[in-house]
């Protein structure tokens, strides 16, 4: 019996296996027009793939909950109708295949408004230049020399903010989706408010842990209060900065303390699911990366604060992904690049691990 194809199930929602695909940006929507956010063909042919390859949950890559809440003119969108209609294509395939549909919402905050990362390696686009435009941050911090300073928040933006995402996740459940993340890791918006490193702030969302959480926790109500209580929310976080932890760096940053600490918040209030990574506030920060570094964090938080947790990070083989859930590391292990190698990674998994999986009938003649 495998660890790894053992169901899994949040709230009344249940997944056939705990091989699950991590959401990752596309950059293929339209930048402007009335198809802007729009998934394509494109975009259903990538998720319906590994959809048919086997896997458990595949997460829709990061979907805008306001135009400039995109990383790129080039991301996806869930703030009008005809961005909700197009991903019902989307879940109702997947769900035909058995797997879940998942979607992360997000908002970019000063990592906004950059070129697609196979051009110029996703330098940013100045405002005005190239669809872009100006990006807004908890503070007038830049991510590095080369971006533009963002504009601060009012509070009064930030409750703007946190109403979007409610009406993102409004739209993901119209559109057909299952499980809803909410991204607060890599930089992007929410992870700029909790981290000491970008949020400078003096007033209510800024200073100390309970106010540079105040915003996050504001988005997760506000989600949680519109989405169905059967069904699961995830967030995301990057468990530290990579900051704090080098004795030789002398910036204070998000640390795996703070992350157990909110972990322990957030199932508080209403999270189902930590899905566990790391680093992305600072652009020179140093990351020791290798196969499983970043599944001590995760296991932590399953152990010290009890939430259910994902793990991901340069996990490329079955029987790595097994040992991580059999030895009770991780409720789940997520898969990024090596899904985009192999499409049926699962399928591949399954084989390795004796275990028996059901193949679309159109493909009979492969069994």
């Amino acid at each position: 019996m495998s660890a790894l194809f053992d169901p899994i199930t949040l709230r009344s929602l249940t997944v056939p296996n705990r091989l699950w695909m991590a959401p990752m940006c596309q950059y293929s929507a339209a930048p402007e027009g009335p198809e802007q956010g729009v998934p394509t063909d494109w975009h259903f042919q990538h998720l319906a793939a590994r959809a048919v390859g086997g896997t458990g949950l595949i997460i829709t890559e990061v979907t805008a909950v306001s135009p400039e809440g995109r990383v790129s003119p080039y991301d996806l969108g869930l703030w009008n109708d005809t961005q909700t209609e197009a991903f019902r294509r989307i879940t109702r395939f997947l769900k035909s295949q058995g797997t879940v549909p998942g979607i992360q919402i997000a908002h970019a905050g000063r990592k906004a408004s950059t070129e697609r990362t196979w051009v110029d390696r996703g330098s940013p686009l100045a405002p005005g230049v190239g669809h872009g435009w100006l990006p807004v941050g908890p503070s007038p911090l830049p991510f590095d020399e080369r971006h533009t300073t963002p504009r601060e928040l009012t509070t009064e933006e930030i409750a703007e903010i946190v109403g979007k995402f409610a009406a993102a996740a409004r739209r993901a459940l119209d559109a057909g989706y299952e499980v809803v993340e909410i991204h607060g890791a890599h930089g992007y918006l929410i992870n700029q408010f909790l981290s000491p490193h970008t949020n400078r702030r003096t007033d209510e969302y800024g200073g100390s842990y309970e106010n540079r959480t105040r915003f996050a926790l504001e988005v997760v109500d506000a989600v949680r209060a519109v989405w169905p209580e059967e069904l699961p929310v995830l967030f995301r976080i990057s468990a530290t900065d990579w900051l704090s932890e080098n004795t030789q760096d002398e910036r204070e940053g998000w640390t795996a303390e703070d992350t157990v600490r909110f972990a322990a918040d957030l199932l508080d209030h209403g999270v189902d699911l930590l899905d566990t990574s790391t680093g992305g506030i600072a652009p020179n920060a140093r990351i020791p990366a290798g196969p499983d570094y970043q599944v001590p964090f995760a296991e932590r938080v399953k152990k010290e604060a009890g939430l259910a947790v994902g793990t991901v990070g340069l996990i490329t083989e079955p029987r790595q992904a097994e040992k991580i859930i059999a030895d009770g590391r991780a409720d789940v292990v997520l898969i990024g690049r090596e899904l985009l190698r192999d499409p049926y990674f699962a399928r591949r998994a399954a084989r390795e691990l004796g275990v028996e999986t059901a193949m679309p009938q159109p493909y009979h003649r492969a069994l």
